[in-house]
């Protein structure tokens, strides 16, 4: 027998998770190693690695040791808390995801009591299975054994009637963990900003102040944003804010209200601005039992959403009606019923046939029977080749093989999901190729109606294609327009408690599993259930709409943004009532129970994994092209043959086919590897500019030290012709100049010095009046010789000779009077003067000629 463990167990294995050795049981894995007349229940405590498994705010209500999961034949510990079913296996201590299950995903639970052949050493009344049979709502049938001879299972039991069916809504999980992190925005401004989208005004942003003032009514030539309903007085289950014609002022819209069915007037949901037709909603007209009530507001309204075509006569009017024809007309018994085409200009009457909720509730019931009977294993823990030696694929006869086939036809699911999507096809098509208007309606308005106008705005904008366009799009047609969740769902709303029976008959023991309703015959069980079925509001719906979604998104996989795991993890969140977005019954509801403050939200929480990943997560589709079909779908009925849905209806029963195929994988695993690369490439040229930079920093720096040496050598080629000339210039008076190694100067007296011209014979530049240079080598920069004697031996130059001659004494005087020195004190002083010449010339003046 086939099992995929692996694809069933989470990957949250931690060190720290693992069970202590005192909760592991021998031979854990195998049904038949269990000795079950041997085992006595222990008292044990909570294992501390099963706190980390445990959600915010989650608690443990009742444990149970020694469980065995037939489905998988996994032995471990059953946990009930108040949020979910939590199956840890004792083999791999992770939890067994078929086996753990939201409490409010439970569609129904009984207990089944199994005999077994005795052994020839035990007695026959010893050898029973207790098995507790988990039917939930998102397609799983769960069977878990106990330990005979304990109260386990009733444990359990009593646990999950306690806890399942909360008495009020503030006792559901989603109170108790609060908002957290996903804490949830006001989702009145997010239904403000889609009008104006539709209105044409994407530029407005709507706010909490605009709300409690009312200052958002706004419009355009032919629409307006109405706050007739702003307290909800008008229709209790209808939004804050209406889309209305412009024409028809707030009195008559009231007016108007008093003929449908639970005041669910004609209301606008989605408008082309481009040509003028809308799609409208609303419940059915209370025409009376006679059907010739009439409403001229009524009327009137539905006429001004036919505005006037440019150029042509008044559009045409479609009204569809989502009924049978004989549905339509067996409500006029209660005072409804359908419209008169006489009585609405230019107007058609259609009528789709679709279903009631009891009819798609049966039918999901059926197709659950048929999955985990021909799945690869059942809830009973056996292939479908294997049971009963094969005869669920006709025993080897051919003939028979057919019966698998004609069973899920048997279904009718597959048939309902068609008549949707052609219902909405064909609106689709009425007003992309006619510019028609179409006015939607079933009975209340809120079933059938919310999943044709949300399909066929699916349909007609390529914005709800995208996954904040669907988020626009679930909130304004499903949540705001009144779909009652709750009581599709049997949760307890404010009014009080849901009205959802369980099945919780205790079934004689009996050689083998109990069989589904399928694969039974008819008899008390099924009369048990016809006579339930009216007081059972519960039905999948939304659910059905998301499949419809599915569907298209497998006729056309490059026009959505969004993915088959995204819808799946939609519909997992919606069903297990963990956030408040689903929970009650209206938008007045919701507000009055606190929601939006008090729980978390559901589009932040999926927001939050795709972040982790980015484009590269599951939740986006990696065939998107937006530019492929940037315009309405509409698909021809030909191709309107829906499958059945792999990744939600086969996941528990067929793992390995559920996996969205291998092409989709391998697509998504090279989008990974490509994103890796991308990365990897981004920081290698992020690296490679910061090198750039470096580099260019080092060449601006080896410029500059380039600048500064040729500065520096500059400064040294002027400083040794400054050394030079001054050289010469001391040489001129008669000392000898001498540079130590040092760097040190010694300057001696020559003893017959040359003669010393009294004039210099440097040349000076002069400018003329034309601005032309000229050297003057006769130019006199000498000073005269007319410095009297008693002046001469002040003279600085005359002090710095006495200075340095070793034939000066201290007091001053000369030792030799008649040295060369005393012979040349005139020209000393010609030497001060031509000295000062010198020192008023710059460096590049020739002072000394060539």
């Amino acid at each position: 027998m086939y099992r995929s463990r692996s694809a069933r167990s989470s990957s949250l294995r931690e060190p720290e998770s693992r069970l202590s050795e005192s909760d592991k049981i021998e031979g854990a894995g195998s049904w038949d190693a269990l000795e079950w007349t041997k085992i006595d229940p222990v008292a044990r405590s909570i294992p501390i690695g099963v706190k980390q498994f445990l959600l915010e705010a989650e608690q443990v209500i009742v444990e149970g040791y020694g469980v065995v999961l037939v489905n998988t034949d996994d032995a471990g510990t059953l946990y009930v808390t108040n949020f979910r079913l939590l199956f840890l296996s004792e083999g791999s201590r992770d939890i067994i995801t078929i086996g753990t299950i939201p409490l409010a995903t439970i569609e129904k639970f009984q207990k089944i009591a199994v005999k077994l052949p005795s052994g020839p050493r035990q007695p026959e009344k010893s050898r029973s299975q207790r098995l507790l049979q988990i039917i939930g709502k998102d397609m799983r049938i769960i069977v878990f054994g106990f330990r005979a001879r304990t109260k386990q299972r009733r444990a359990v039991y009593d646990a999950l009637l306690r806890c399942t069916r909360p008495a009020t809504l503030w006792d559901l999980y989603a109170f108790a963990g609060g908002p957290s992190r996903f804490s949830n925005t006001n989702p009145k401004v997010r239904l403000l900003n889609e009008y104006c989208r539709l209105l044409g005004m994407g530029f407005y942003q709507a706010s909490i102040r605009a709300i409690e003032d009312g200052a958002f009514t706004l419009s355009n030539e032919w629409w307006r944003i109405s706050s007739v309903n702003c307290n909800y007085t008008m229709s209790s289950t209808y939004p804050f804010a209406l889309l209305l014609p412009k024409s028809i002022s707030d009195d008559k819209v009231v007016q108007a209200s008093a003929f449908r069915a639970r005041s669910r007037l004609p209301s606008i949901t989605w408008c082309d601005r481009g040509t003028g037709a809308v799609l409208a909603r609303s419940s059915q007209p209370l025409v009376g039992i006679m059907m010739n009530m009439r409403s001229n507001a009524d009327e009137n309204l539905v006429a001004a959403l036919c505005t006037q075509i440019a150029g042509q006569k008044r559009r045409k009017l479609y009204i569809a009606d989502a009924r049978p024809r004989k549905n339509a007309l067996a409500n006029g018994a209660m005072g409804g019923g359908s419209e008169s085409s006489a009585n609405y200009f230019q107007s058609e009457i259609v009528f789709f046939g679709i279903d009631n909720i009891h009819a798609m509730r049966e039918s999901l019931g059926r197709l659950r029977d048929y999955v985990d009977t021909y799945g690869t294993t059942s809830s009973d823990g056996m292939s479908s080749y294997l049971r009963h030696g094969g005869w669920s694929w006709g025993g080897g006869n051919l003939s028979s093989m057919s019966a698998s086939v004609s069973t899920l036809g048997d279904t009718g699911w597959l048939i309902h999901v068609q008549t949707v999507l052609a219902g909405s096809a064909w609106i689709a098509a009425r007003v992309a190729l006619e510019s028609a208007s179409v006015l939607v309606h079933c009975s209340d308005g809120w079933d059938r109606t919310s999943q044709l106008v949300s399909l066929a705005s699916l349909l007609l904008d390529p914005y709800y294609r995208t996954i904040r366009g669907f988020q626009a799009l679930v909130e304004k047609d499903w949540l705001a327009f009144g779909h009652p969740f709750s009581d599709r769902l049997g949760m307890p709303t404010v009014s009080g408690n849901g009205n959802m029976p369980f099945e919780l008959s205790r079934q004689a023991s009996t050689g083998s599993l109990p069989l589904s309703p399928m694969r039974q015959g008819s008899g008390s069980a099924s009369t048990q259930a016809q006579n339930t079925a009216n007081a059972n509001h519960s039905s999948p719906i939304f659910l059905q709409w998301v499949d419809c979604v599915s569907q298209l998104l497998r006729m056309y996989p490059f026009a959505f943004e969004f993915s088959s795991a995204f819808l799946v993890d939609l519909l997992d969140c919606m069903l297990s009532c963990r956030f408040g977005n689903f929970l009650c019954n209206s938008e007045k509801e919701r507000e009055q129970a606190g929601i939006y403050d008090a729980c978390g939200c559901l589009w932040m929480y999926l927001a939050g994994l795709r972040t982790s990943e980015g484009s590269s997560h599951a939740h986006y589709n990696l065939f998107y092209d937006p530019l492929k079909h940037n315009g309405p779908i509409l698909p021809p009925a030909a191709a309107l043959a829906p499958t059945v849905w792999p990744q939600f209806h086969l996941r528990w029963a067929c793992p390995s086919e559920a996996q969205g195929g291998e092409v989709e994988a391998e697509c998504r695993k090279l989008t990974r590897k490509f994103s890796e690369l991308q990365r990897a490439k981004e920081l290698a040229e992020t690296r490679l500019n910061e090198a750039s930079v470096t580099v260019e920093s080092l060449v601006t720096e080896l410029r500059n030290e380039k600048l500064a040496s040729t500065s520096a050598r500059d400064a040294v080629k002027r400083a040794s012709k400054e050394t030079a000339t001054i050289k010469r210039a001391v040489q001129s008076l008669g000392f000898n100049v001498y540079f130590t190694a040092d760097g040190d100067c010694n300057v001696g007296i020559e003893r017959n010095p040359t003669e010393i011209p009294q004039r210099s014979i440097c040349s000076v530049r002069t400018k003329d009046i034309n601005g032309t240079v000229s050297h003057s080598e006769k130019a006199d920069l000498s000073e005269p010789v007319s410095v009297a004697e008693d002046n001469v031996s002040d003279n600085p130059l005359i002090r710095v000779c006495g200075s340095l001659c070793p034939m000066h004494t201290r007091d001053g005087e000369c030792q030799l009077p008649n040295a060369g020195c005393a012979q040349f004190q005139s020209q000393l002083v010609d030497f001060k003067a031509n000295f000062d010449a010198f020192d008023r010339l710059s460096i590049y003046d020739s002072y000394f000629g060539s």
